[in-house]
């Protein structure tokens, strides 16, 4: 059973950091590609960053420059380091893996079938 647990949100003041990480089980997933994705009240949710199993890192517009995301194979986790935090990130930030996912879309949250449960982002200006 596939498992994903995120980690590291919390209130932080605008031009702040956070690093948030998410810890997979119940596969090995060096070949699957991981993804960031946040959800505003009343928004969609919507694509942040994503890392495919051939390490090739696709960033949403608004967060380029800003956000960086990485993996690590051998504990099965992927971080998101977030710097120059704006109050437009505050959201409930999810994690989500699949295998099989072309880098065409691998912004598409519907192509993920594994989620975590989210961890909350407030930024404060």
């Amino acid at each position: 059973q596939v498992q994903l647990v995120e980690s590291g949100g919390g209130l932080v003041q605008a031009g702040g950091s956070l690093r948030l990480s998410c810890a997979a089980s119940g596969r090995t997933f060096s070949s699957y590609a991981m993804g960031w994705f946040r959800q505003a009240p009343g928004k969609d949710r919507e694509f942040v960053a994503a890392i495919s199993g051939r390490n090739t890192r696709h960033y949403a517009d608004s967060v380029k420059g800003r956000f960086a995301i990485s993996r690590d194979n051998a504990k099965n986790t992927v971080a998101l380091q977030m710097n120059s935090l704006e109050p437009e990130d505050t959201a409930v930030y999810y994690c989500a893996t699949d295998a099989q996912i072309s880098i065409w879309r691998i912004q598409v949250p519907g192509e993920y079938a594994y989620w975590g449960q989210g961890t909350q982002v407030t930024v404060s200006s």
